[in-house]
C-alpha cells in the first residue's frame, strides 16, 4: 500500500505538517529517474477525494517545471499565494511527484527489437496539502479556516455508519499488546522499533494496530505512554484512535472508504489536521472529534489470548499448561479447528536431530511450521538447510512460492486472509508472525537451526480446538483427545512418555490423503517429496527422559556437565542436552520454555481498569492512569473556575468512587461571577420571603 511502500521522496523536516511553513524541504535519489546529470525534472502535486463512489486522484498543479535534476528542492508555499483551484479546494492531502520532463528511449527483447519511451517518476508519502491551499481556504473561509473545514469534516462523517463496535478492544497495558500477536502489530506511524518520533501520538513510546480489517474495512489503533498504560484520547490529542478504514483497504479496493492507504488518510487522518494540529487541543472541534467520532475504545473487556508452543526435540506446552514430550517423526496436525466461523489448522514437521559424537540421536525436532485460517492463503515457514542459513535462517512460502522480508517496505507483507511480517528489528528472517482474519496468531523463531512455535488463539476458539496442543477448555483432563473425539488419560509424569506417544501424539499424524478428522498435509511439495518422505511410524525414539538412564555412566563427566548446563532443573533441558550433547539447544529450550511461560503469565496477569474518566473542557487531570489507587485531581485553565467535584478516586473493584455532585465542569470566570450573584439574589430573595411570612402568620395569631 502507498503508506508501506518504499519512500521515494524525502522530507528533511516536519514543516510539511504545518498549516502554514515557511518553507518545505524535499530530497530524492537523483539516480532513481536517470543518471544523466543534465536532465531536467517536472515537480508536481497530485491530490486524492472521495467524493462519490468511485474516488478520484487528480492533478493540482505544477510546483516547478525544468528544473535540474540536483536531488533537493526547496518549496516556498508563499508562491501560490494567487494559485487559483476552483474545484479542487475540496482536496485536503496528496502526494508530490518528480518526473523527467523529457522521456527516455529503452530497448525491449521480446520477439523483435523495439524502441519505446519512458518517463522516470518517483512519489511521495502521503501528506496535507494545508501549506499549499491555505491561501485559497482562507480567502473563502477566513482566519480560521481550520475550524470551517473540521466542523464540515465533523458534519459529514455524523451521516456515515458507526463502525467502532466491531472492533476488538485494546489492550490495557503493552505488555498485553505485545503478547496479542494474533490480533495486533505494530504501528508504522509509532513503532518502539522503527519509528520512535510519534508524530500523531506524541508521548507514546509505542502503538499497535489490528493486522486485518473488520467486515467493514475499520482498523483499531492502540497506544501506551511511559508507564505501559493505553492512552486515551478523552485525556489528550495524542490518544490511541479507531480508524473507519483500515491501511489494507477492502475489497474490491476502487470504492470510497475501501482504497488502501488513501481511504483511511481521507477518512481517519485528515480530521487529526483540521480539528486538532491545526488548531488548539480544546478547540470544540478537537474535542469533538476526541470525544465523539474517534473515541478511544477503553479496555475494560479486553480478552488476552489462549498461547500454546512447542520447542526442543520437540517439547509441548498445551493451551491448558499440560507438558509434555513428543518425538514423533513425520508430519503432525498441531491445532485443528474447524467450526462455521473459526477455522484453523496449524501442523508441524518433525525430523530426527543430527548424529552426535556417539552416533544415531532417537529424538527428532520441529523443522517447519505451516497454517491456514478459514478460507485463508497457505503460509509454511520452514528451516533452510546448514548451508543456506548464512543470510536468511527460515524459508517462508505463500501459495506455493517464497517471500522474502529484507527491505523496509517488505517486512510487512499482505495475502488473502493472512498477514506476514517480522519485527523490525530482525534482518536474518529468524522470526515470522502470521495473524489470521479470525484472530488466531502463529510465531516461528529460529535460534542457529532450532526452531520453537507458538499459537496463539482469541476467546471465540475455546472448547473449539484439537491436535497435539490439546483442547483449550480451561481444564486439562480433555488435552489428550484423539481425532475421534474419544479422550485419553493425561499424562503427569515424565516417565510416562511411551505412553503419550503411543496412545495420544502417534494418533495425529497426517498424510496427503484428506482425513475428516485431522485434515490433509497443506505443506509444500518439492522435488517430488509427499508426506510418505517424513512419515515413520516404525520410528522408536528414547523415552527415558533422565540423564542418568541416557547416557552410559562410563561417561559420568557428561551427566555432571547436564546439571551444570541446566541450572533450571528443568527436565526438558536434562533431555536434550543427554540426548544430543548440544549446549546450545540446551540453553534454547531453557529459553523458549521460559518465554512461553511468560507470555502465558502476561495473559493472564489481571489488569484491574476504572475505564474512562473525562477531561472537562478548558481543564486537566493531575493523571491519566485508570488502575485501582489512582487519585485524579482537577484543575482549570487560567481565567476558568472549577465548579462539582475537584477529585476522583479509582476503587479496587474497578469503578470510580460514587462523585458529590455528580459532575466536574470548567466555567468561564465572568460566567461563574453572573452565576454566583444570581444564586446569592435567589437566596436572599428566598430568606426574606420566609421572614415576610412569619411576620404575617404572627400577626394573624
Amino acid at each position: 500500500s502507498p503508506g508501506t511502500a518504499a519512500q521515494k521522496i524525502y522530507f528533511k523536516d516536519t514543516k510539511y505538517h504545518e498549516k502554514s511553513p515557511s518553507e518545505i524541504k524535499i530530497t530524492w535519489e537523483k539516480q532513481n529517474l536517470t543518471t544523466n546529470e543534465n536532465a531536467n525534472i517536472r515537480i508536481s502535486l497530485w491530490g486524492y477525494r472521495e467524493t462519490n463512489i468511485r474516488p478520484t486522484f487528480i492533478y493540482i498543479t505544477d510546483i516547478a517545471d525544468n528544473v535540474q535534476n540536483t536531488g533537493e528542492y526547496t518549496i516556498i508555499p508563499s508562491q501560490f499565494r494567487t494559485h487559483t483551484n476552483q474545484f479542487l479546494t475540496d482536496i485536503k492531502f496528496g502526494f508530490i511527484q518528480i518526473n523527467l520532463t523529457e522521456s527516455i528511449k529503452v530497448n525491449t527483447y521480446t520477439t523483435t527489437q523495439q524502441t519505446v519511451e519512458i518517463t522516470p517518476l518517483v512519489w511521495s508519502k502521503p501528506i496535507p496539502l494545508g501549506w499549499y491551499f491555505q491561501f485559497q481556504w482562507e480567502n473563502m473561509y477566513g482566519s480560521n479556516w481550520p475550524k470551517y473545514l473540521c466542523d464540515d469534516w465533523l458534519r459529514t462523517d455524523r451521516y456515515l455508519k458507526n463502525f467502532a463496535h466491531e472492533l476488538p478492544q485494546c489492550p490495557c497495558t503493552i505488555q498485553q499488546a505485545l503478547a496479542d500477536k494474533g490480533k495486533y502489530m505494530p504501528d508504522f506511524d509509532c513503532d518502539k522499533d522503527s519509528n520512535p518520533q510519534c508524530y500523531y501520538n506524541n508521548q507514546a513510546i509505542h502503538c499497535v494496530k489490528t493486522g486485518s480489517p473488520t467486515l467493514e474495512g475499520s482498523e483499531q489503533q492502540c497506544c501506551y505512554d511511559k508507564n505501559g498504560y493505553l492512552m486515551l484520547s478523552y485525556d489528550q490529542q495524542w490518544g490511541s484512535s479507531p480508524r473507519r478504514c483500515h491501511n489494507l483497504g477492502l475489497m474490491p479496493y476502487n470504492e470510497a472508504t475501501k482504497v488502501p492507504t488513501l481511504s483511511q488518510w481521507f477518512n481517519d487522518m485528515v480530521p487529526k489536521y483540521l480539528c486538532c494540529l491545526w488548531q488548539e487541543e480544546q478547540a470544540v472541534g478537537c474535542e469533538t472529534l476526541r470525544f465523539e467520532r474517534r473515541p478511544t475504545q477503553d479496555c475494560v473487556a479486553y480478552q488476552a489470548p489462549g498461547i500454546a508452543g512447542i520447542y526442543g526435540d520437540p517439547h509441548i506446552v498445551t493451551f491448558d499448561d499440560v507438558e509434555y514430550t513428543f518425538n514423533g517423526k513425520g508430519e503432525f496436525s498441531l491445532v485443528k479447528s474447524k467450526t462455521r466461523t473459526d477455522n484453523l489448522e496449524v501442523q508441524g514437521r518433525f525430523e530426527q536431530m543430527d548424529d552426535n559424537a556417539y552416533g544415531e540421536v532417537r529424538a527428532t525436532q520441529l523443522t517447519s511450521i505451516v497454517a491456514k485460517g478459514n478460507s485463508s492463503t497457505v503460509v509454511e515457514v520452514r528451516r533452510r538447510p546448514l548451508d543456506a542459513r548464512w543470510r536468511y535462517r527460515l524459508d517462508v512460502i505463500a501459495n506455493g512460492k517464497r517471500i522474502y522480508f529484507d527491505r523496509p517496505s517488505l517486512k510487512f507483507q499482505h495475502f488473502p486472509g493472512v498477514t506476514v511480517y517480522t519485527p523490525t528489528y530482525v534482518l536474518n528472517q529468524s522470526e515470522v508472525i502470521m495473524m489470521f482474519d479470525n484472530g488466531a496468531g502463529v510465531e516461528v523463531l529460529d535460534n542457529q537451526g532450532y526452531l520453537s512455535a507458538r499459537v496463539y488463539l482469541p476467546w471465540t476458539f475455546i472448547n473449539k480446538t484439537t491436535g497435539l496442543f490439546g483442547n483449550w477448555s480451561f481444564n486439562q483432563e480433555d488435552d489428550f483427545t484423539l481425532p475421534d473425539g474419544s479422550k485419553v488419560t493425561v499424562v503427569s509424569n515424565i516417565n510416562d512418555m511411551e505412553r503419550v506417544y503411543q496412545d495420544f501424539g502417534s494418533f495425529w499424524m497426517i498424510d496427503d490423503v484428506l482425513d475428516q478428522n485431522k485434515g490433509r498435509a497443506l505443506f509444500h511439495r518439492e522435488f517430488g517429496r509427499s508426506s510418505a518422505t517424513y512419515n515413520n511410524k516404525t520410528f522408536k525414539p528414547q523415552f527415558l527422559m533422565l540423564p542418568e538412564e541416557i547416557i552410559p555412566a562410563n561417561r559420568s563427566q557428561q551427566i555432571e556437565r547436564t546439571y551444570e548446563i541446566c541450572s533450571t532443573k528443568m527436565y526438558e533441558c536434562y533431555y536434550d542436552y543427554a540426548m544430543t550433547l548440544n549446549r546450545d539447544l540446551a540453553h534454547f529450550t531453557q529459553n523458549y520454555k521460559a518465554t512461553i511461560y511468560e507470555l502465558k503469565e502476561t495473559t493472564r496477569r489481571k489488569v484491574v481498569s476504572c475505564g474512562v474518566l473525562e477531561t472537562p473542557r478548558f481543564g486537566r487531570k493531575s493523571t491519566f492512569l485508570f488502575i485501582p489507587g489512582t487519585k485524579v485531581t482537577y484543575e482549570c485553565n487560567q481565567d476558568f473556575v472549577l465548579v462539582g467535584d475537584n477529585r476522583r478516586t479509582c476503587q479496587a473493584d474497578g469503578t470510580w468512587d460514587i462523585p458529590e455532585y455528580g459532575y466536574t465542569e470548567c466555567l468561564r470566570e465572568s460566567t461563574y461571577l453572573i452565576i454566583s450573584i444570581y444564586v446569592i439574589y435567589y437566596k436572599t430573595s428566598h430568606i426574606n420571603l420566609q421572614r415576610i411570612q412569619l411576620v404575617d402568620t404572627s400577626r394573624m395569631l
